[in-house]
């Protein structure tokens, strides 16, 4: 990831292809080991093309990965139970409702606003 980044930092400082020495002095700079390997393999694929294509391109990508979270699944074990599950959630928001009471008793304890 260091490794486009410091290729991406590159074209925005004006590189529009940057080489692997541009790319070792960009990550040097903040102390980062730079991979040879890596420099390579990265130059080679993004080699003739236009950098918002591929962000362009990247983002098409991502938004097809799925990104929630294991909710559904935590939540249908219960279920399969008999008949639980829907005490599961309902715990969850007694827990969250007690934490937030618990912080405004203790704003109320200082007897005091700093903005009074």
């Amino acid at each position: 990831m260091k490794v486009v980044a410091a290729y991406l930092l590159a074209v925005l400082g004006g590189k529009s292809s940057p080489s692997a020495a541009d790319l070792k002095d960009i990550l040097g700079s903040v102390g980062a080991e730079a991979d040879g390997d890596k420099i390579e393999l990265l130059l080679a694929e993004v080699k003739g093309k236009d950098i918002t294509e591929l962000i362009a391109s990247g983002r098409e990508k991502l938004a097809s990965v799925p990104s929630g979270g294991g909710g559904a699944v935590a939540y249908s074990a219960p279920a399969a139970g008999g008949g639980g599950g829907a005490a599961v959630p309902a715990a969850a928001e007694q827990k969250k409702e007690e934490k937030v009471e618990e912080k405004e008793e203790s704003d109320d304890d200082m007897g005091f606003s700093l903005f009074d």
